[in-house]
């Protein structure tokens, strides 16, 4: 459903109708105006296309810039007039503030020559027309474009005008029209991924778009609060978007031109697939497309490669299936527990039900760090990463691991990783077609990191110490003020508005009239009472006893 077009993009298409030109609003964020479940708060980036030339451009927005060569001119927008006030949609659709960026992107019409290097056209040359331009571009979902008529008119020759072409058509009001002439809105409907004219041409012009098609296939119109089972995941067999035949073949025939595709592009569409809600699905398709060699040739080495009785599925499927059951959205958890088992094909001795991968989560760290730099992650997600793979086998049984042991693991990998290294294990065990994702010695585990991690009932709670009492009260050191202090937290423990300095000082002068074993049961009993209370509650938070 179209939602808003956001005021500064009206305004710039107003603008350069105004001087003559042709102006229409292009690409993908027409596509998810249009597409089934659009992204949160509407599109993100706003493409404009025009036939006026890029100094043209610049001449009707002076705060613009032009410092390329592929007729692309950035028209700067104030942060403060972000608001879409522009409804496209009915009234009762929820309207919402669009997260437009600081810059438009305004395109002279164009076409493209030769793609020598398979990423950049060996020279651009301007069109004439719309046609021409929407000709060059991906998807047909992309090749839509939106023109803005004049509101409230829609005049006759605009009128024979639609009337000639079937594929334009009038949405809402008269003066809102999209431009279709690759039936996108057919295949956006059907959701469907389909190059614009020959695929084989459109890859060859830019290798990325192969890895464009997959992102597409498992983001476009997903919901991503899709409820998860008790039990383990399973690979879907569909995506949300199905990749139609011959660009899927192409794909095919085409794939190793991914190794002439910069690095960092490579990344960014793996990152988008990967934090999906159909992560599992899109690595696996870049498998069957053949793309997935070039990207993590280290992940296709446990293709097939069976593993011991503790699993029923291959290494490579087992990773998959991890991916696919964790229950964290965060980049790097997802690259820990896709690459968790990485070492497994080049750790594994012997074959069959008693085969061993001894050392493969720490050596699977060090894979894990190669293929990371190798795709120019950055080094805190690197970090992370390698600290989860290296940790992900863990030792804990109820019985045998006390918290000492927790202690060390905390202090190992840190506190604040401990919920990721949870959720890593989580997908692990699920992966493995285990029924439960968090068992009785997981949750065990949730409860002894909490334990440890609350501030333990001490004395140091208290707004005065020992050297206060022999200060103010003139005490002599002994065993007598460490007992009155436990007798004050245990006190203060029931009342915390007793836990001042005067009233505390008060008190002492009464309990040192005691004499000290009766000092230390008076404490005793209510601080054994108040750790077992709140050791009560963080059991009840695991469900464990």
């Amino acid at each position: 459903m179209i939602s808003q077009i956001p005021k500064p993009i009206i305004e710039i298409i107003q603008k350069l109708e105004a001087e003559g030109f042709e102006a229409y609003i292009v690409g993908g964020c027409v596509r998810d105006l249009l597409v089934e479940n659009p992204p949160a708060g509407g599109p993100k980036d706003w493409d404009v296309t025009t036939n006026a030339k890029p100094e043209e451009i610049t001449k009707i927005f002076p705060a613009s810039f032009y410092e390329n060569k592929f007729g692309t001119v950035g028209v700067k927008i104030p942060k403060s007039d972000q608001d879409s006030i522009f409804p496209l949609a009915d009234k009762s659709a929820n309207s919402s503030k669009s997260n437009l960026s600081e810059v438009v992107e305004i395109t002279t019409y164009r076409i493209e020559s030769k793609y020598s290097d398979k990423r950049h056209p060996d020279e651009v040359r301007f069109a004439k027309t719309l046609e021409e331009d929407l000709s060059r571009r991906d998807f047909t979902i992309n090749a839509l474009a939106l023109r803005i008529m004049e509101h409230g008119t829609h005049n006759m020759k605009q009128k024979k005008k639609q009337s000639k072409n079937k594929q334009c058509s009038i949405l809402h009001a008269p003066c809102y029209m999209i431009i279709d002439l690759f039936n996108g809105q057919e295949d956006l409907k059907n959701k469907i991924i389909r190059a614009v004219g020959d695929p084989n041409e459109r890859f060859d012009e830019d290798a990325l778009r192969m890895m464009r098609a997959v992102r597409f296939a498992v983001t476009l119109g997903s919901d991503i609060n899709i409820k998860r089972t008790k039990g383990p995941r399973k690979l879907s067999k569909e995506t949300p978007f199905a990749i139609e035949k011959k660009t899927l073949e192409a794909i095919k025939k085409n794939a190793r031109n991914l190794k002439l595709i910069a690095i960092e592009r490579i990344q960014d569409e793996l990152n988008k697939i990967l934090v999906s809600d159909y992560a599992a699905e899109g690595v696996e398709l870049l498998r069957e497309l053949k793309l997935l060699q070039y990207i993590l040739p280290e992940l296709e080495r446990g293709v097939g490669v069976s593993q011991n009785r503790h699993h029923i599925y291959n290494i490579y499927d087992h990773s998959i299936l991890s991916l696919k059951n964790c229950p964290s959205p965060k980049l790097e958890v997802r690259l820990a527990t896709l690459f968790h088992d990485i070492a497994k094909p080049e750790t594994k001795r012997g074959e069959g039900a008693y085969s061993t991968f001894y050392n493969h989560d720490h050596v699977g760290a060090r894979v894990a760090e190669k293929i990371l730099k190798r795709l120019k992650y950055s080094s805190d997600i690197i970090k992370k990463t390698k600290l989860l793979v290296d940790n992900h086998m863990f030792y804990y049984n109820v019985d045998e691991v006390g918290a000492s042991s927790v202690r060390r693991l905390v202090k190992k990998v840190g506190l604040e990783n401990i919920d990721d290294l949870i959720d890593l294990r989580v997908g692990d065990r699920l992966g493995s077609g285990v029924p439960k994702a968090v068992p009785y010695k997981l949750r065990h585990f949730k409860y002894m990191v909490d334990k440890i991690s609350h501030d333990p009932l001490s004395v140091k709670m208290l707004k005065i110490n020992g050297d206060d009492l022999m200060k103010e009260l003139k005490l002599q050191p002994g065993p007598k003020i460490g007992a009155i202090l436990d007798v004050l937290l245990s006190e203060v423990m029931n009342e915390p508005k007793k836990n001042k300095k005067d009233l505390l000082l008060a008190r002492t002068r009464d309990l040192t009239k005691e004499d000290l074993p009766k000092l230390r049961e008076m404490a005793k009993e209510k601080i054994e009472e108040k750790k077992e209370e709140e050791d009560q509650e963080i059991k009840a938070k695991y469900w464990v006893k």
